[in-house]
This record gives C-alpha cells, structure tokens and sequence, in this order.
C-alpha cells in the first residue's frame, strides 16, 4: 500500500531553509521521503510516536542527528509532515 505525501506551505518552507543550511543531506532527506511514501513504517526510518507537546505527531529519521516530525493520517493514507530538522529544531 502506498501513502501520499502531502506537504503544506508551511513545511514546504521549513524544508528549503532546512535544505539551504544542509546541503549535504539533500540525498538522505529525499531518500526518506521516498521510502516514507513506500513504507512509514521501515525499519530504517524509526518511526515512533511522540508525546508532551507534540503527542499525536510521528518523528521518522533522516539519519541519527536529523528528523522530521510529522502526522499520519493512516485511514486517508496519507502523510503530512510538520517539521525538519537536528532534535533541538524539531522537538
């Protein structure tokens, strides 16, 4: 089953600031929104739930330093994420 990204304004903005200041990562962060579309939950990506402030929302992983926080919406199939970033950023 594959889901659909759907990316607002708002993430789509955090995304290029976050894609400006790491260049580097382009490869691994488009890798992971490939793979989220395929399979949210993959082993690689480490999807887990969040809570406190941010209960109802995922995190999946870039790589160790980088995530990005999102909301399944798994009866719609679809995937909205909500942020990107190091911990600090996200959380």
């Amino acid at each position: 089953m594959a889901y659909a990204l759907v990316f607002t304004e708002q993430y789509s903005q955090r995304a290029a600031r976050f894609l400006k200041r790491h260049p580097e990562l382009r490869q691994q962060y488009l890798k992971t929104l490939k793979l989220l579309e395929a399979n949210p939950y993959h082993p690689s990506l480490r999807l887990h739930p969040l809570h406190g402030k941010l209960a109802g929302l995922h995190s999946v992983s870039i790589n160790l330093s980088y995530h990005i926080t999102l909301e399944l919406l798994i009866q719609g199939e679809q995937i909205i994420p909500v942020n990107v970033g190091d911990h600090d950023a996200v959380y």
